[in-house]
């Protein structure tokens, strides 16, 4: 076994190594980043909350949760600082009106930092020292504080068909029912637009963040498909992929998923292969998203590797992802306001169909998650529509990436199919049509 002095140095001149921790982050210090994210939390609550219960007709929305079974709405309620529900959390957010806004109560935990009124009670110990009633006792002062308010419609996040709307667990809807009677259970609704529109709608002050964010995920990209980092017939994708990671940790940054590369050749099946080496005359793909701030990106692109004495791709491969960009346009032209993603995805392949690409369409909100709460354009194996996710209506103020493959013979490669896959996220804003949020690819990466 090497001694400890020598697997330091090891780590200290091993190239990923040298990538050094930034003297300055490029989103902030995390104290910067966690006064942003407070201030779009504030503007959140008093902006998108009020509108979307009016929206749905719901005059109280109780969260319930237990620490580490958060509600997925949880961390789009909570301050930056807040990982995780305090023993039972129960959020209580009530409308009394245009005037007087969105009461927001916290029956456990804290004010998350004075935008909630904190609501407890308390006993002595045997110690003669005050603690916090729970369990039971927690229950009966949520019962009180329901009665009090005396809302018509309780909404809680139960739902079958949407993920982010179903939240609260079986065993705390079983006593919250306990604790509220007959009476005010039969007021529960389950309204499951209440989290999936708040959880899909942005404020824009996080679009600069967001855009940096992407011309993060941009440059990553660039340089892992580039000289830099591929040397052809030595690197593996794998290798890619764990610079890829390297990089993001050295810059401060998260990520969602592991990221994806891969490599299609000509007269080669590569689809099977795990981590091939990369040659010359390949055509790569990577699929890459960036965390920070309680944000997430999702960005896919196409690039490709010179041969000896070649200073572009072949014509062939410059269609195909021009083809791509194509159905892009389609995308970005057919989603509007108001259309369910099922409506948008059978409009956009007709139009795909007109225009003699073959393509696919799966698209998807992103920000809070990288799968993010709303309506689905299609999914790779669901052409045809998607059950219930398919039927919600685009909003204004959202976010998506645009995901989708258009496949093309290449004369160059005998006519074999390709297959250029892109992602870019793309902003529904309030007014106007959706459009990019920071730009798309419309050039190959190239390996010298």
């Amino acid at each position: 076994m090497r001694p400890i002095a020598a697997l330091l140095a090891l780590m200290l001149t091993a190239p990923l190594a040298a990538q050094a921790f930034p003297a300055s982050p490029p989103l902030g210090t995390l104290r910067q980043q966690a006064a942003l994210q407070q201030t779009w939390l504030k503007e959140r609550l008093e902006t998108v909350l009020p509108a979307v219960m009016r929206r749905h007709a719901v005059d109280m929305w109780v969260i319930a949760m237990r620490e580490y079974n958060e509600d997925p709405v949880f961390r789009a309620l909570v301050s930056p600082t807040t990982f995780a529900a305090r023993r039972r959390t129960i959020y209580v957010l009530f409308d009394r009106g245009l005037a007087r806004g969105v009461e927001r109560i916290a029956l456990g935990g804290t004010s998350q930092g004075g935008l909630y009124d904190v609501v407890r009670e308390t006993e002595l110990a045997p110690d003669g020292r005050p603690r916090e009633l729970w369990g039971p006792a927690q229950w009966q002062l949520f019962a009180r504080v329901v009665r009090e308010r005396n809302p018509r419609r309780i909404a809680v996040d139960i739902s079958r068909d949407f993920n982010f709307a179903d939240g609260l667990s079986a065993g705390e809807w079983e006593q919250m029912q306990a604790a509220l009677g007959p009476d005010l259970v039969a007021r529960i609704v389950r309204e499951d637009r209440l989290a999936t529109d708040y959880l899909s709608l942005r404020v824009s002050s996080m679009l600069p963040t967001y855009r940096q964010m992407q011309e993060i995920a941009h440059d990553i990209i660039g340089t892992a498909f580039s000289s830099a980092v591929i040397t052809p017939g030595v690197t593996t994708t794998d290798d890619v992929v764990w610079w890829m990671r390297q990089r993001l940790l050295a810059l401060g940054l998260g990520t969602w998923f592991q990221p994806d590369v891969d490599v299609q050749r000509r007269g080669v099946d590569l689809s099977d292969s795990a981590g091939p080496v990369i040659q010359r005359g390949d055509v790569l793909h990577c699929d890459f998203g960036v965390t920070a701030l309680g944000l997430n990106t999702d960005t896919q692109h196409m690039g490709y590797v010179l041969r000896d004495g070649e200073v572009e791709p072949p014509a062939g491969l410059r269609q195909a992802l021009a083809n791509s960009n194509r159905l892009q346009d389609l995308v970005l032209t057919g989603a509007k306001p108001g259309l369910t993603g099922n409506q948008v995805l059978a409009d956009v392949l007709a139009r795909m169909r007109e225009a003699g690409i073959d393509g696919t369409v799966y698209s998807h909100p992103v920000g809070d998650h990288g799968h993010a709460a709303g309506p689905l354009i299609g999914l790779w194996d669901r052409q045809d529509g998607v059950p219930a996710r398919g039927d919600l209506p685009l909003l204004p103020g959202t976010w998506f990436s645009i995901e989708l493959q258009a496949t093309t013979p290449v004369p160059e490669w005998d006519g074999q199919k390709v297959r250029s896959m892109q992602e870019e996220d793309a902003e529904l804003p309030p007014t106007g049509a959706m459009h990019w949020i920071l730009q798309r690819q419309t050039a190959f990466h190239l390996v010298h």
